[in-house]
């Protein structure tokens, strides 16, 4: 620190203590008052990629074809059977107190959806009002048996032991968010590939804003249903085990994960800093100023985050956690200084011992917090929006922790004086001192210590996966998991993910369909076989125009048939060409053990084929479609296909309990038989769902991972460089670093803990937090050499006196976020649990292999016997 910056933080802060301290208690309550405003986001946004045209892609096909949020109702009675009246009477009310909940548009049950085999109804019947469970003197066990083997309803409605059934409750599709959230990405993507005019730049700014206060509002509506639906499930709970799924349900619990995380772990790391610092220090001073510091560098940034309504997401939300620790570092750092200088310095006053700690740890706390930013800036070169904005934060909270720490307990020993000096009643230097003996006499076994677990982090690394079940974010203990757990085992799979097909041009079709089908031809025998599947309408000139049964279905909804002209035309997907296709890929889909329940085309005209006694052909598809009540358009077709531009859609859902699921080989595999066994170019299809959209966002983990190590390393060593201004001192310094993050990581490949969102980050908080370690190490040992130029004497020197700030600060750090490993929250969990590995990593690094290096190299000059 130069001359004149110190004369002028001696004019702001030093001769105005007092005044600087009332000033950043202003500050603290104008960021106060805007905490109420404080927001958190688990949306499913927050856990995909930036400008993933996959994400747009879903959204647009989700407002085609109707797609919305839902709810699901697994229902298991306790002490009847579920085809009993009570059981049956219990889910019909259900189903319609589900339907007086704000925004619930239909319910599907068990007891409502039409039966088609109990018994088998004919094609003819179809345009009458179906039979379901409440129509009277129906046949339960052969309902049971359609609900277990009927292509409709298999995997879907009814577990394989007939016990538990789902109650879906569709929640109204919100075109108006969707609009919204497709205006802004496209303004984003604009401005990053073309860049905006100032006009489109306000637009943009407008849209923004008008999206996230929509869906501020609309997550509070989504958190009040989820909330109604709990309150009118408790009601059933003493007849049945009753369990709650679905989007919205799984936002609404990973915030309340968050929140209580923040509250309760927040808390716990507090107090647990509180009890540290009194057993470390054993002063009320030197724990009410570290703490001050802590407590109001959280508040200012947490209330500023709340009046610029940037929100904390699930990743992010450990940044508050991480912030107090890397705050107490820095403040431990000058108290340990400050009391070093109090014990061997009784010459100086107490404003020239405060002048000297400030002098003395400057110029190392400032590159510590630059380095450390340097390894949370890095993690903005993810496409992850949830980690770019903890990169962020964490850079500006840092900025924050060093400008307090270097105000507040500057400010605050010189208005309480100099104090008791109980450094000598400290034997916290016999714990270090262990680490310098043990360096000294066991320095070869250390080297060989780090080789070994080099070697054994570098196999880890090799084990390192993302693939990870999203059900596994959450304990077995909570609802959340037990709820999809049985969703994922007994009634066909959680995540969705559909195929998009167009239809093949005119030209294609022969191609398509094989030129020479040979004596297998399915349609040797058809009459109609040679009806153009592409005429817009086979009725046109049609010989039975005049069929009384034409006009039936349309009776009783003439207004509906004129609103939807394209009912009475085929697409290419309901022809025999078509669903010919379209069969092959169901057939393929279903015999996958990682997919659960399969629907498309295909299920209807099974079911159409069963109750005709034949294949239909294009004539007969034609006039079946036309013989479906609306009701039965809507469950059978509607999801599946759009006319008006030839397209059709195959929906499943993956198994996530099945131990061999690999999402990116999944996806791969289907598109490789599309393309290869089907002939289907890739221009015609394209594969949706949240199972692209999460393993689009797990598959840029290990590109992330490696772009952003590679730039922390990078830009530490050019801090090093201009720091210590030595090749060699840099090299030293920057390898116990690698070799820590390389532990962590290994650690996680060999005990199977994937790589996501949460864990992601752990290797720059790894790097950050032993660098500062690396530096103020470094610093120290340099200014004992220059006492004697001995080695061996400056290391026990160095471990006595900043070794002490190491240790403090590292046992406070592992011990509290090991308080995390109580968390609900799996990632949580593991975030707590790695952290403190980094910790202990980065600890003993610095206490044995850095110091043993600079032994063994001799970086600063020859050993002065």
């Amino acid at each position: 620190m130069t001359e004149r910056f110190m004369r002028l933080y001696q004019r702001l802060i030093l001769d105005r203590p007092l005044l600087i301290l009332l000033a950043i208690v202003l500050v603290a309550l104008v960021a106060a008052a805007g905490l109420p405003n404080f927001k958190l986001d688990a949306s499913a946004d927050s856990l995909t990629l930036e400008h993933d045209d996959d994400l747009d892609y879903f959204r647009e096909i989700n407002q085609r074809y109707g797609s919305g949020d839902f709810l699901v109702i697994t229902f298991t009675p306790k002490d009847v059977d579920l085809f009993s009246d009570q059981a049956i009477a219990t889910i019909d009310d259900l189903g319609k107190d589900l339907l007086t909940i704000q925004g619930v548009t239909g319910v599907l049950s068990m007891v409502n959806v039409p039966l088609l085999y109990s018994p088998k109804v004919t094609v003819s019947q179809l345009k009458d009002e179906p039979r379901t469970l409440l129509t009277p003197g129906v046949d339960r066990d052969m309902a049971k048996q359609e609900f277990l083997e009927s292509p409709i309803y298999r995997k879907l409605i009814l577990s394989p032991d007939g016990q538990t059934t789902a109650i879906l409750a569709n929640i109204e599709l919100d075109k108006k968010y969707i609009a919204l959230v497709r205006h802004r990405d496209a303004l984003r993507y604009l401005r990053k590939t073309e860049g905006l005019s100032q006009e489109q730049e306000q637009e943009l700014t407008q849209v923004s804003k008008e999206f996230l206060d929509y869906r501020t509002a609309r997550s509070g509506v989504e958190k009040a249903r989820v909330t109604a639906v709990r309150e009118l499930m408790d009601s059933y709970r003493d007849r049945a085990e009753i369990f709650l799924g679905g989007p919205s349900m799984i936002t609404a619990d990973m915030i309340d994960f968050i929140k209580s995380d923040l509250k309760v772990f927040g808390i716990g790391i507090l107090l647990f800093i509180i009890a540290t610092l009194a057993i470390i220090f054993r002063q009320l001073r030197w724990v009410f100023m570290p703490l001050t510091v802590c407590v109001l560098t959280v508040l200012i940034m947490l209330g500023w985050l709340s009046w610029i309504d940037w929100r904390l997401t699930v990743i992010s939300s450990n940044f508050v956690a991480l912030l107090l620790i890397t705050t107490l570092a820095l403040t431990i750092h000058l108290v340990v200084r400050y009391r070093e200088l109090q014990r061997t310095s009784d010459e100086l006053s107490q404003p020239a011992l405060v002048r000297e700690t400030v002098m003395s740890m400057a110029r190392p706390c400032i590159y510590t917090v630059l380095t450390t930013a340097v390894a949370f800036v890095s993690l903005v070169v993810s496409d992850i929006r949830p980690v770019i904005d903890f990169g962020w934060m964490m850079t500006i909270g840092l900025c924050v922790a060093f400008v307090l720490s270097f105000t507040i307990i500057p400010a605050g020993m010189l208005l309480l004086g100099r104090g008791k000096n109980n450094v000598g009643e400290d034997n916290s230097a016999k714990l270090t001192s262990v680490f310098a003996r043990f360096t000294e006499r066991y320095g070869n076994l250390v080297l060989v210590l780090a080789v070994v677990l080099a070697l054994i982090s570098s196999y880890g690394l090799t084990q390192l996966k993302v693939e990870n079940r999203f059900i596994d974010y959450f304990k077995e203990s909570t609802e959340i998991y037990r709820g999809l757990s049985i969703i994922d085992e007994r009634l066909g799979g959680t995540t969705p993910l559909d195929i998009v097909i167009k239809a093949p041009s005119i030209a294609d079709v022969p191609l398509v369909l094989g030129a020479d089908v040979g004596e297998n031809d399915p349609f040797e025998d058809d009459p109609f076989a040679d009806a153009d599947p592409f005429d817009a309408d086979p009725f046109a000139d049609d010989p039975f125009e005049e069929d009384p049964f034409a006009d039936d279905p349309f009776a009783e909804n003439s207004g509906q048939a004129e609103a939807d002209p394209n009912k009475q035309s085929n697409s290419y997907w309901f022809t025999r060409a078509g669903l010919s296709d379209l069969e092959k890929i169901h057939q393929y889909l279903d015999d996958l053990p990682e997919i659960g329940r399969v629907d498309s085309l295909v299920t209807p005209f099974h079911v159409a084929n069963d109750l005709m006694g034949h294949r239909l052909n294009d004539l007969e598809l034609t006039f079946m479609r036309r013989s479906l009540s609306p009701e039965m358009e809507r469950l059978l077709l509607a999801s599946y296909l759009e006319d008006e531009i030839n397209e059709t859609r195959i929906t499943m859902r993956t198994v996530e309990s099945a131990g061999n699921l690999n999402r990116n080989e999944l996806l791969a595999e289907i598109e490789s038989f599309l393309m290869e066994e089907m002939a289907i170019p890739p221009e015609r299809f394209a594969l949706s769902g949240l199972q692209v959209l999460y393993n689009n966002m797990l598959q840029s983990l290990f590109h992330s991972q490696i772009v952003t190590l590679g730039a922390v390393f990078l830009g530490i060593m050019l801090m090093f460089l201009i720091l210590f201004r030595s090749v060699k001192i840099s090299l030293l310094a920057i390898l116990p670093n690698l070799l820590a993050a390389s532990i962590v990581l290994g650690s996680m490949g060999i005990f199977g803990i994937p790589l996501d969102m949460m864990t992601i980050t752990i290797a720059a908080i790894t790097v950050g937090i032993g660098v500062d370690h690396a530096i103020h190490y470094i610093t120290r040992f340099k200014r004992e050499f220059v006492v004697d130029h001995n080695y061996i004497a400056s290391m026990h020197r160095t471990h006595a006196s900043i070794g002490l700030a190491l240790f403090y600060t590292a046992i406070t750090i592992i011990m509290g976020f090991s308080i995390l490993a109580f968390s609900n929250f799996i990632p949580s969990v593991y975030f707590g649990l790695l952290t403190a590995l980094a910790m202990t990593a980065a600890l003993l690094g610095s206490l044995t292999l850095l110091p043993r290096l600079i032994v063994l190299f001799k970086p600063l000059g020859p050993n002065r016997d």
